[in-house]
């Protein structure tokens, strides 16, 4: 199961009543961009938000697989091009990305991200969702459409209350949001069994060997890693909550010989506070490297 976000614009009414989505095949430079070879990846059962003008709209599950065809909407345009079918379901109350722009924001990753720093979208069709970024559009949707009350409807809720019973919008929600938190659950459960035993199931930087005191920390976030770096033990290191805080916010990374790099955000009078010192380094391993390399260039602040 994954996700995805397609910015529709002036395309959505028409795709919605035909039931799909579609893009091109190549631009006028014979090239792919990624937002459209990426409705090659579309599996059914998937889920995708629709973006128009500013607001998630809809939400829909994939039907089928991607296809090639032209555009069935009556034109004489001949292109061939990517078509998925699609079951929409659309939102009573639109989702405004700009007025939940500081929530989303941390969620979206660095390359490929839908919406740009502004809260405005990016140019282009279809776009990876990661499952943190779609637990959260669920839950602000789910605000919106099915939790809502003003007070006056809350006084004389039986109405609302039956109609919002007999609404599909409710399970199509309910369901994708739970999808999300068992999938993004076990494969950080699995991330950890694996990733563990190479740090001999103790902080990688102080020795605490309580299993309630780790984490298995990312290197490379899950935002913006693959589904294989995601579940990759060699991205990231177990270490206690104290260490893996300060990892995971940029105030220390490590080098490709294992050597702590302590943030200037911290003053040196206070690192023994937080459990470090400029001597420490961890014994990775070679595989560790590019993503050490990668939270030193991308996280380390």
């Amino acid at each position: 199961m994954n996700y995805y976000i397609v910015m529709q614009g002036h395309s959505y009414e028409e795709e919605k009543a035909l039931g799909i989505i579609w893009s091109q095949q190549k631009d006028r430079g014979n090239n792919v961009p990624h937002s459209w070879k990426r409705m090659l990846e579309v599996s059914p059962g998937d889920r995708v938000f629709h973006y128009v003008h500013g607001d998630i709209i809809a939400i829909s599950t994939a039907k089928s697989v991607c296809q090639t065809a032209v555009k069935p909407d009556g034109s004489n345009q001949a292109e061939e091009g990517y078509l998925i079918e699609m079951e929409y379901h659309e939102l009573e109350k639109s989702l405004n990305i700009k007025s939940c722009f500081n929530e989303i924001e941390p969620l979206l990753p660095l390359k490929y991200s839908a919406f740009q720093k502004d809260g405005n979208g990016n140019q282009g069709y279809l776009y990876p969702c990661n499952e943190l970024l779609a637990i959260k559009l669920l839950e602000l949707i789910a605000d919106l459409n099915i939790y809502e009350e003003d007070q006056e409807q809350l006084e004389f809720a039986i109405g609302p209350v039956i109609s919002k019973e007999h609404n599909n919008l409710i399970p199509v929600i309910v369901e994708a949001e739970a999808e999300a938190k068992v999938k993004l659950r076990k494969d950080r459960q699995k991330h950890k069994e694996t990733l563990a035993p190479l740090w001999n199931n103790q902080c990688a930087l102080c020795g605490i060997d309580l299993p309630a005191m780790l984490c298995a920390s990312y290197s490379k976030p899950w935002k913006d890693s693959t589904n294989e770096e995601r579940l990759d033990p060699y991205n990231g290191l177990l270490l206690c909550h104290n260490h893996e805080a300060l990892y995971a916010k940029g105030y220390i990374a490590f080098d490709g010989t294992g050597r702590i790099h302590i943030s200037e955000r911290i003053n040196a009078a206070d690192y023994e506070k937080y459990g470090i010192h400029p001597k420490m380094r961890v014994e990775r391993k070679e595989e560790n490297k590019k993503y050490f390399k990668w939270h030193k260039k991308n996280i380390f602040v």
